[in-house]
C-alpha cells in the first residue's frame, strides 16, 4: 500500500526538496504541498491523503492550528527546526502523532511517516523529554499517546484483550497488538498487567473492578 502524503511549509524550496527525495522512496507519495496551512484540510480532502505534514512555525495559518484542523481526521506530523518546549507541549496536546526535527534521516522519516499511519506516535529524542514535562503526574504519562492510543488504553484499562479490543474498535487484531506494543513501550510497563493496572490509575480508576484476562500481546 502506497501511503499519500500533504507536505505544508511556508519555504517552496523545502517542499520541492522533500517532494523529489520521497521519489526515491517506495510506499510513500506526496500527493500535494503548500505554504498555506489554511489550506490543509480542504487539500487532504481532495487528494485523500494518509498522513499530514506540516511545519510548525509559519505565517499565518501555522503548525499548531494545522494540527488542530487535521489531527481529528487525519494524522499529522510535525516537521520543524524548533525545539521550543511550549510549542512541543502544545503540539502534542493538540493531537500531533509525531514531532521531528528537520535533520531526520530519510529513513527515519519515512518511518515516522508509516507509523503515524498506523496510529502510532514518534517524537525525536531531543524533545520527547519536553512532552512528558508538559503535564504532571498520570496524565503525564499519557501526554505522549495518540489518540488511538488513548482509546487503546482505555480498554485495556478496562481488561479487554487485544481480540475484544480489535473487535470494539472495528480494527485488525495485528494493529491492536502493534499499539499495545507502544503502549508498554513509552508507559514502560514491564507487562500488560502492569500496563493496565497504571492505566486504570491514569483514568481515574476506570472499571478497577475488572480482572485483567486478557492474553499477552
Amino acid at each position: 500500500m502506497t501511503l499519500r502524503v500533504l507536505l505544508i511549509d511556508d519555504h517552496d524550496m523545502l517542499l520541492r526538496g522533500l517532494s523529489l527525495l520521497f521519489e526515491t522512496i517506495d510506499g510513500i507519495d506526496i500527493v500535494a504541498t503548500t505554504t498555506d496551512g489554511s489550506r490543509a484540510l480542504d487539500l487532504a480532502r481532495e487528494h485523500a491523503v494518509d498522513v499530514v505534514i506540516t511545519d510548525a512555525a509559519m505565517p499565518g495559518t501555522d503548525g499548531l492550528a494545522v494540527v488542530r484542523a487535521c489531527a481529528p481526521h487525519l494524522p499529522t506530523l510535525v516537521l520543524t527546526t524548533f525545539d521550543d518546549a511550549r510549542l512541543v507541549a502544545d503540539l502534542v496536546a493538540a493531537g500531533a502523532s509525531g514531532y521531528l526535527l528537520k535533520d531526520v534521516s530519510p529513513d527515519a522519516l519515512a518511518d515516522a511517516i508509516r507509523a503515524a499511519a498506523e496510529g502510532g506516535m514518534i517524537l525525536d529524542p531531543r524533545v520527547a523529554r519536553y512532552a512528558w514535562a508538559s503535564t504532571s503526574g498520570a496524565e503525564g504519562e499519557l501526554a505522549v499517546l495518540t489518540r488511538t492510543e488513548r482509546v487503546v488504553a482505555k480498554l485495556v484499562a478496562q481488561g479487554l484483550n487485544n481480540q475484544e479490543i480489535a473487535a470494539e474498535l472495528v480494527l485488525a487484531e495485528g494493529t491492536v497488538k502493534n499499539h499495545v506494543s507502544a503502549l508498554l513501550r513509552k508507559l514502560q510497563a514491564r507487562d500488560r498487567t502492569m500496563l493496565a493496572l497504571r492505566l486504570a490509575k491514569a483514568f481515574g480508576g476506570v472499571n478497577s473492578g475488572l480482572g485483567f484476562r486478557g492474553p499477552g500481546l
